[in-house]
C-alpha cells in the first residue's frame, strides 16, 4: 500500500500535515517583542499633516479639479519636452499653462464677440456729414 503525501491531507487517510516551524499559539520570548520608536513616530506624523488638502485618499484632488489624460503623437510630445526643458517646467505643467491661458483667451474674446453683438443691437442714428453746413431755412 502506497503511503500517503505529509505535505497534504489525502481523503483516504486522516492524517496531517505536522509543520516544523513554530506553533501559533506558541508564547513570544522576551527577546521578540517589538519596541516602538516615539522619535521616529512623531517626526513621520509632523512630515504627515493630519488634513491634507492635496490628498487622493477622498477621490479629489486640488479641491474640485478634475484630472484629464492627453494623448499626443511622437513628434508633438518631444516639442513639449524639449520646450519645457527650455523653460525649466515640466511638460505637464507647461501644457497645464497653455490650456489655461487658451482657455482665458477664448473667454475674453467669447465676451468681446457679445459685446459686438449687443452693441449691433442697439439703435444708431446715422445722419449725413454735411447735414449741420447748410443754413436754416424759414426762421
Amino acid at each position: 500500500m502506497p503511503l500517503p503525501s505529509l505535505g497534504r491531507l489525502s481523503s483516504r487517510t486522516n492524517i496531517k500535515a505536522v509543520s516544523s516551524g513554530r506553533h501559533r499559539n506558541a508564547a513570544k520570548s522576551a527577546g521578540d517583542e517589538v519596541v516602538e520608536d516615539t522619535e521616529l513616530t512623531s517626526y513621520l506624523a509632523a512630515l504627515a499633516p493630519d488634513s491634507d488638502p492635496e490628498s487622493t485618499g477622498t477621490g479629489n484632488r486640488f479641491g474640485d479639479a478634475q484630472v484629464y489624460q492627453l494623448r499626443m503623437n511622437l513628434i508633438a510630445s518631444q516639442q513639449l519636452k524639449e520646450l519645457a526643458v527650455s523653460r525649466n517646467l515640466t511638460p505637464q505643467a507647461l501644457a497645464q499653462e497653455w490650456i489655461l491661458e487658451r482657455l482665458s483667451w477664448e473667454g475674453q474674446a467669447a465676451s468681446a464677440q457679445e459685446r459686438r453683438h449687443s452693441d449691433a443691437l442697439t439703435e444708431e442714428f446715422q445722419l449725413p456729414a454735411d447735414a449741420f453746413d447748410q443754413p436754416l431755412v424759414g426762421r
